[in-house]
């Protein structure tokens, strides 16, 4: 009888010790998982922002010797409206109170 509960202690170790390693393992798989996600989004963000500037450099003129919010280049669309790009690629359209002169 002391074959069985000592196989019984030995296999009860080891459903608990499996049973404490996966909730960890889960856990540190998430973290490099989001480090992983927020990489490529920084790298998607980047690319996107890089394509939107260099097509509307081509297709919308510049605004010469202005400037937007935060020193940004300002565009000027067909439609006379200003605006800026942002870090994630999107266009942000500007008041004319936005605008300033350049700093030289």
């Amino acid at each position: 009888m002391k074959a069985p509960k000592s196989i019984s202690a030995v296999l009860l170790a080891l459903a608990f010790g499996a049973v404490a390693t996966l909730p960890a393992q889960a856990v540190f798989a998430q973290h490099k998982k989001n480090k992983v996600d927020s990489t490529a989004e920084k790298i998607g963000n980047k690319t996107a922002s890089i394509a939107v500037k260099g097509a509307s450099a081509v297709t919308d003129k510049i605004y010469k010797g202005k400037e937007g919010p935060h020193g940004e280049t300002v565009y000027i669309n067909r439609k006379d409206k200003k605006y800026i790009v942002d870090e994630k690629g999107k266009k942000v359209y500007l008041k004319p109170s936005q605008i300033h002169d350049k700093k030289e």
